[in-house]
């Protein structure tokens, strides 16, 4: 059943959710390349009422392992098999996926679960979480100081700069909750500074920031270059298995468009499953990023769940809690839209 979608049109949104029918048995066996579609294009679904209410839609997305899924979606045809063709946009980090989404600009996006829920909590925007992309595990998520740099632990960065793809997002946080099991702590004015994650290699080398919070591609290709080390694994406790990034809508979206949605999470179920095969990530990862199909073998992977597990994501929020970034807490429950079975 489809949850969330609260206000004065709830009792509407959800019998409409209700009565999504699923596709025929026959469309998930398709297996064709997902079309590229303008954005804003509206379709019939199949004309029989069962489609989706909007066939094009557009999804923002990032260049980093937590993607593979997507990709995988797309190229091996799960969303035509739905009845829905994907364009993608690349996004520079989940404060642009908010704004995006609130612009109407995406449809759907991926982001991180601290940025989402920050926007949220102050009233930015009203939005719905449809799946789940990706947890952390051993050297997802790393802090990388200069080959040569004589900092050894999380504490030696504690008057430094650290360079943050964004600021007061998961990046800082993983950061701030390893520093203080080490006895550091850091404030998000003076010690973080945004950078790009495809340019925190070249800042690491220029000495504009003395260390960088990267993931994967990027912890292992600014390994591999020679250009930095890794200082503090944020993959392992008191972070380990920490829930990274899902997929968003606008509250609106979702409950004008809950066959589309559904459509977007069976698509994406099918990906996340396929997902736990590392092979099939390993050899995904050189189609929409930089790196070569050597370099994906030596990749470190997180997880990739399947299901929207409420109890996972208030360990988010209780972190947030903890450094501030909230004032109260949030229910996480009403934000989950889950369709079943």
């Amino acid at each position: 059943m489809a949850r969330g979608v609260r206000g004065s049109r709830e009792s509407r949104s959800r019998a409409r959710l209700r009565g999504a029918a699923l596709p025929p048995l026959a469309l998930l066996l398709v297996a064709a390349t997902a079309g590229c579609g303008a954005s804003g294009d509206s379709g019939g679904g199949s004309g029989d009422g069962t489609g989706p209410e909007k066939t094009r839609i557009t999804v923002g997305t990032m260049p980093v392992a937590d993607t593979a899924p997507l990709e995988m979606a797309m190229r091996k045809g799960f969303f035509k098999a739905e009845g829905l063709t994907v364009r993608t946009t690349t996004l520079s980090g989940g404060a642009e996926s908010v704004s995006r989404l609130r612009a109407g600009a995406l449809d759907i996006s991926f982001g991180n679960y601290v940025s989402y829920f920050l926007a949220h909590a102050n009233k930015a925007i009203d939005l719905r979480i449809v799946a789940d992309a990706f947890q952390s595990a051993p050297r997802t998520h790393a802090v990388l100081v200069k080959k040569d740099s004589p900092v050894k632990s999380l504490k030696d960065l504690q008057d430094k700069k650290i360079g943050v793809n964004t600021k007061r997002n998961i990046s800082a946080l993983l950061v701030k909750k390893a520093g203080k099991a080490e006895g550091a702590s850091f404030d998000d004015d003076k010690n973080f500074a945004e950078i790009d994650m495809p340019n925190m290699e070249t800042a690491l080398k220029a000495g504009s920031v003395d260390a960088v919070q990267a993931v994967e591609p990027f912890v292992s290709a600014i390994e591999k270059s020679g250009t930095g080390r890794v200082v503090a694994d944020l993959g392992k406790p008191p972070t380990a298995g920490f829930p990274v990034a899902g997929y968003a809508a606008t509250a609106s979206f979702a409950e004008d468009n809950p066959k589309t949605v559904a459509a977007f999470q069976r698509a994406m179920a099918r990906a996340q499953k396929q997902a736990a095969n590392r092979s099939t990530v390993v050899d995904t990862l050189p189609d929409y990023t930089k790196i070569t199909a050597e370099q994906a073998a030596q990749l470190h992977l997180g997880g990739y769940p399947v299901v929207l597990d409420p109890a996972r994501l208030r360990r988010v929020v209780a972190l947030m809690r903890e450094f501030g970034y909230l004032k109260r807490g949030i229910d996480v429950e009403p934000l989950l839209v889950r369709t079943g079975p």
